[in-house]
């Protein structure tokens, strides 16, 4: 059982959150719900309510064994605040998984992580990607070392899988 930090602010996706989350719950992992502060977050399109139980800045990345990052537009949001961008380079800097969708990447990007890596993500971002220095690739699902990515909602199906075999 992997306990997984999923990073989460106020207008998720609501469907990239939602499959993957009872999926993870479904194959016996623990969510760990991370934002700026403790408090209720609410989706963007069906208006999911999910309680923030902690904030990053009282936690250790060493408390995690992935990270899952919900697109929308809660990751611009979350890349707004120091603590957050500081949260997930020191867990990058763990090796362990980091599973990100659509707007995922941008977290990523704003903390220097991408440089010579292999992604996917919304095709709004596709250039900021290709600045950060990565390779976009237009595929449901990139693996690329630790890093597990997909573009959009209909690509959630390999998105599980693909997080579900890096977790065992």
């Amino acid at each position: 059982m992997a306990v997984i930090g999923v990073l989460i602010e106020n207008m998720f996706e609501d469907s990239e959150y939602k499959k993957p989350a009872a999926a993870f719950k479904k194959a016996k992992h623990k969510l760990v719900h991370l934002g700026v502060k403790k408090g209720t977050v609410k989706g963007e399109t069906a208006g999911i309510k999910v309680k923030v139980e902690k904030a990053v800045s009282d936690v250790d990345a060493g408390d995690f064994d992935a990270l899952f990052i919900p697109g929308g537009y809660s990751p611009d949001l979350l890349r707004s605040h120091d603590e957050v961008v500081a949260f997930v380079k020191q867990f990058a800097a763990t090796g362990k998984p980091i599973l990100f969708i659509c707007h995922g990447a941008q977290l990523l990007i704003t903390a220097n992580l991408l440089k010579g890596r292999r992604v996917t993500g919304w095709k709004s971002i596709i250039q900021d990607i290709k600045n950060a220095g990565a390779k976009y690739l237009d595929q449901e699902v990139v693996k690329d070392g630790n890093f597990i990515s997909s573009r959009y909602p209909a690509d959630i199906p390999a998105f599980i899988k693909a997080s579900l075999d890096k977790l065992k």
